[in-house]
């Protein structure tokens, strides 16, 4: 078979809590797809990443690991409800390090009603003393019907606070590529969606896109498993797949095809551009401030 892919990514749900034995056949089938430099990442949990499932990993082929810490303060963990603390994160990353797994990022989350300059400062001091070179910062989102849904205080994102947080980060030395993303190292896998890349989804609810078809596997777990190829379809239009790749460019350092624009479109982007909130470069038109990125793209459509 032809070797097309770039990339693999593991994640959704908890990676870590499957013995790497358990992924062995899926790798085998896998695997003669894969490019040689591939990158492969697995997302874990610091608490089920053991030295043992990290070890496994790595021998099929496992090349990065995305560590879902959230933060290193015990209070805001427990608001969190995460079962691992601090001294989770700081063995598991290093464990990962000491055996060879150079890329490593973690997850931080910030926004929370517990968060102020102090705390997230104290996050940041404890991430940037890991042999990390990559973080994902997420503001909590409280899904309707949850548990935290159930404590309106609890997510209280302070755009000043955002802010600070971001030039923080990119102040230790971590750019900032991608609204939620940082570092010295870009994922390939991030980069091809926003890219727009095609990508397979593989697994219960894991949708990919294909040749501008978007397909949906079923979400129910046990209905997949019975038919693991039904799945419902969706066709984008032309105008569908512009608009989506102007948020995703408008998000990240990718930027948007000048030439793709109309003509009210390009006036809408001259004047952002004389307003100073875009730039263009190589005929392509980038994005100064991610936290706009939404608003810029729906102003410039």
């Amino acid at each position: 078979p032809e070797k097309g892919l770039k990339t693999l990514f593991i994640g959704g749900g908890t990676p870590s809590t499957v013995k790497p034995e358990l992924y062995q056949p899926f790798f085998d089938v896998i695997h003669p797809y894969l490019k040689e430099d591939a990158e492969i990442t697995s997302e874990a949990n610091p608490n089920s990443a053991t030295l043992s499932w990290l070890e496994g990993m790595k021998k099929l082929g496992v090349n990065r690991i995305s560590f879902g810490t959230q933060s290193f303060d015990p209070e805001k963990l427990k608001l969190l409800n995460r079962a691992h603390g601090p001294e989770d994160t700081i063995r598991a990353v290093n464990d990962a390090y000491a055996i060879g797994i150079k890329n490593l990022s973690i997850d931080l989350i910030y926004a929370t009603a517990l968060d102020t300059k102090e705390l997230l400062e104290h996050d940041l001091d404890q991430a940037f003393k890991l042999p990390i070179n990559h973080i994902s910062a997420y503001a909590l989102t409280i899904e309707e019907g949850t548990v935290l849904a159930m404590q309106p205080e609890v997510a209280a994102e302070k755009l000043e606070l955002t802010q600070w947080f971001i030039d923080e980060i990119q102040k230790r030395g971590f750019p900032h590529y991608e609204i939620s993303n940082f570092g010295t190292y870009q994922s390939i896998h991030n980069r091809g969606y926003w890219e727009y890349d095609d990508y397979l989804g593989i697994g219960s609810g894991a949708v990919g896109c294909v040749k501008s078809v978007r397909y949906y596997p079923q979400t129910d777990v046990q209905a997949y498993i019975q038919e693991p190829l039904k799945r419902s379809e969706e066709r984008l239009s032309n105008e569908d797949e512009k608009i989506e790749k102007l948020l995703l460019g408008m998000r990240s350092v990718v930027g948007f095809p000048w030439e793709e624009l109309n003509s009210d479109e390009l006036q809408r982007a001259e004047l952002l551009i004389r307003e100073g909130k875009l730039y263009k470069k190589d005929d392509k038109i980038y994005n100064r401030d991610f936290l706009l990125a939404d608003e810029i793209a729906l102003f410039i459509d």
